[in-house]
């Protein structure tokens, strides 16, 4: 690869990537209220009658959903739309640019924004994208490949009232390491007693000596009564999937298993898991494929051994354990 090849990159530089989106839906309230609901963001300035939207939510807005913005590329009539979620002919093209040149991994490495205005209920959002800027070949841990920033323009009527900035790394995989060591987890003063119950195959959760209320994780005084004494009862090991997420990334050879070993090789689940003690607490749901894990589940915990030493609790499907 050489000047010519940056060249032909650069061209694509200030090409459009979507051309006239338009919100599947208008700043409405509810998806304000849910917003700040999930992150726990009380602020008196999104609730009531002249509320505001978190500024945090302004991609928010121009989401697509399942279904994406393929309905509207279609009717906009855009010369340059591609009519596949909106996006247009140009950043397609470039995306297979770089897949040709071996670049076929991708991974989102930063974003940016700038709120110009605040969005309030009843706004009708547009948002323009456009390619910003492809950079030189750029040697990473996951790879060699090229940063790729688009910035979107998004406006309320006519407008500006906010840009953001999307950056990607489109890579070519490094080829086969020597798996390193999985990271280990950071134990300190207040968790060390419950990693030394789990070396031991415990699962030990914190008892506050004063109400008798339980803790997890471990904390070095009650959330509940304030009292700094406690002790520890044994978890029996069952429990239940109180909620969960399926992680989809890069491969990351320090989590995949060696040859025959326990762990995930993709895309695996991780629980919330409900202990019958009362207590919940996050790990990994094995013995089910990702895709059949549920909110309900049974599950039973097992220790697993990483790389000879390093000893981790994690939840097996309830009716793999028996």
């Amino acid at each position: 690869m050489g000047d010519e090849w940056d060249e032909r990159l650069k061209a694509y530089e200030g090409r459009a990537a979507v051309v006239g989106g338009v919100g599947k839906d208008p700043v409405n309230a509810p998806m304000i209220r849910h917003w700040c609901e999930a992150m726990g963001d009380t602020g008196p300035a999104y609730r009531g009658p002249g509320a505001v939207a978190p500024a945090t939510m302004l991609q928010v807005w121009t989401m697509g959903g399942l279904t994406g913005h393929a309905d509207q590329a279609d009717q906009a009539g855009q010369a340059e739309r591609a009519g596949r979620g909106g996006r247009t002919q140009a950043y397609d093209e470039l995306l297979a640019l770089l897949d040709e040149a071996g670049c076929t991994s991708v991974v989102a490495t930063d974003s940016e924004q700038e709120y110009l205005r605040p969005l309030r209920p009843g706004d009708e959002i547009t948002f323009d994208v456009v390619i910003e800027s492809v950079s030189a070949r750029k040697t990473t841990s996951l790879g060699s490949g090229y940063f790729v920033t688009t910035r979107m323009d998004v406006r309320a009527g006519a407008e500006l009232a906010g840009t953001h900035r999307f950056r990607i790394l489109k890579y070519a995989p490094v080829r086969q390491q020597p798996r390193p060591p999985r990271p280990r987890p950071v134990v300190n003063r207040d968790n060390a007693g419950f990693w030394e119950g789990v070396a031991r195959h415990r699962l030990l959760i914190q008892r506050c000596t004063g109400c008798a209320t339980l803790r997890h994780p471990w904390l070095p005084g009650c959330n509940a009564c304030g009292c700094p004494d406690w002790d520890t009862v044994e978890a029996s090991g069952a429990g239940t999937v109180y909620s969960y997420v399926v992680m989809h990334h890069p491969r990351f050879p320090a989590f995949s298993p060696p040859e025959g070993g326990p762990g995930p090789a993709g895309p695996y689940a991780v629980g919330l898991i409900e202990l019958a003690e009362g207590v919940r607490m996050v790990s990994n749901v094995i013995g089910v494929p990702y895709d059949k894990v549920r909110i309900g589940m049974p599950v039973r915990l097992v220790f697993h051994t990483y790389d000879g030493e390093s000893v981790l609790p994690v939840f097996r499907a309830a009716e793999e354990a028996a």
